[in-house]
């Protein structure tokens, strides 16, 4: 009885040089798809985990996704603000347990400033639940007496713009990266740097509710039209707000959210538009499918080069075994033997490719993922294989058995008379 696996791999081994080239262009190509897909739903799930702990968005009348978008992401301008009577109305509702108001409109530098209550930092989670912690320092008491001109940056803005506690920053009017208009003449004092979370938390500036009033009081219209500073040049009675961009809400019992969502988007009051997080992020993912899918082009062309590769390989190969698969002809070997080994080698090659190309991702994780977290925060635990990336890289080795019948019934189709002619 003829042993396939055993004279396989004797083969391979007369020819490791090539051989090892082979199974490292699979192993790549494998390590690419499957490290493709693994940032793929990491991704997806650290996006759709960007926002825990709320159940609704409260803005003015716009589309769910633009709503969460200038919200949660700061990105864009709300297309109205909400009247502080919409805020109060909420927090007196027996079945609402908190609400975080928002005021955004300005930036620092090209960072979104955030207007919002202390309560943003123990309120608002992440990832499961998870609540922002604070590298260094405190937050702003949030009152209109003292602190009143105080910040807490973002783990980005500190980085980025090299902030430390005790430092002071100008506020700048309006989202323009390029800053026309300044609040100048009262300064913030840098009194607390936010770990970093990986969500658009890294890259806010956040002051209190009151301190946003302050900034403007002398302003009409975008502009300024008085300068004053200091904190004893302000009336605390003016620094009540009067309109606020969006809130986040919590309930007291989850089976209160749609109603309660209802009720909002029909309040006879002002047009308002309430939304559930996880909902609004479905949608957003969605508008990203074909992000998804050009990722997910790219990856399976590289595999169809390795592929490719280890088709040539083994057609180029097939001259110099002529007189091998001859020898094996002769001495029993049928047809199907020949056939069987060539498959086998194929398979073997793919299947060599795909382990190691597995083992490789894993240990280019455990090196990226803290630096990845660090500066990006894309969190990539390294874990064991899902079951959709063992399902590729079947289909990785299913397509290396197929690129082997080729060669396989180039091999079976020679006859043993033409391997045993020597050609000079």
């Amino acid at each position: 009885m003829i042993a396939l696996p055993h004279i396989a791999l004797r083969s391979l081994r007369n020819r490791a040089f090539t051989a090892v080239l082979t199974v490292l262009s699979v192993a790549l190509s494998v390590m690419l798809l499957v490290g493709v897909e693994r940032v793929r739903v990491d991704t997806r799930e650290s996006f759709l985990r960007s926002l825990s702990g709320t159940d609704l968005i409260v803005g003015a009348r716009s589309h769910p996704v633009q709503l969460l978008l200038y919200s949660v992401f700061r990105l864009g301008e709300p297309t109205n603000n909400l009247d502080w009577g919409a805020v109060q109305r909420l927090q007196s509702d027996p079945r609402v347990a908190w609400v975080v108001p928002l005021s955004l409109g300005d930036s620092h530098r090209g960072f979104r400033v955030v207007g919002t209550a202390p309560d943003y930092f123990t309120r608002i989670g992440y990832a499961g639940g998870r609540n922002l912690e604070f590298a260094s320092g405190r937050t702003f008491p949030g009152g209109t007496g003292d602190g009143l001109f105080e910040t807490v940056l973002g783990a980005d803005v500190a980085q980025t713009l090299r902030y430390r506690l005790g430092d002071q920053i100008v506020l700048a009017h309006g989202t323009a990266r390029v800053a026309v208009q300044k609040h100048d003449d009262r300064p913030f004092t840098v009194i607390g740097v936010l770990a970093r979370s990986g969500t658009p938390a890294d890259q806010g500036v956040f002051v209190s509710l009151p301190a946003i009033e302050a900034i403007h009081l002398d302003w009409r219209g975008g502009t300024r039209i008085a300068t004053h500073g200091g904190e004893a040049a302000i009336d605390p009675a003016r620094l009540q707000p009067t309109s606020v961009s969006a809130l986040f809400v919590g309930l007291k019992a989850r089976r209160d959210t749609f109603t309660i969502q209802r009720e909002v988007n029909t309040a006879p009051e002002e047009p308002l538009t309430a939304i559930l997080p996880g909902v609004a992020l479905q949608q957003l993912w969605g508008l990203l499918g074909g992000v998804e899918r050009a990722l997910k082009l790219a990856a399976a062309a590289v595999v169809a080069a390795a592929l490719m590769v280890l088709l040539t390989t083994t057609l180029a190969t097939l001259n110099e075994r002529r007189r091998e698969m001859a020898i094996l002809r002769s001495v029993g070997a049928g047809p199907r033997h020949v056939f069987g080994l060539l498959l086998l080698e194929a398979g073997g090659l793919a299947l060599a490719g795909g382990l190691v190309g597995l083992v490789l991702l894993e240990l280019g994780l455990r090196i990226a993922a803290p630096v990845l977290q660090a500066n990006y925060g894309l969190f990539l635990p390294p874990r064991w294989p899902a079951p959709d990336e063992l399902r590729l890289v079947a289909g990785v080795l299913a397509a290396g058995v197929g690129v082997g019948l080729l060669p396989a019934i180039v091999a079976w189709r020679r006859s043993v008379q033409d391997g045993m002619t020597v050609r000079q």
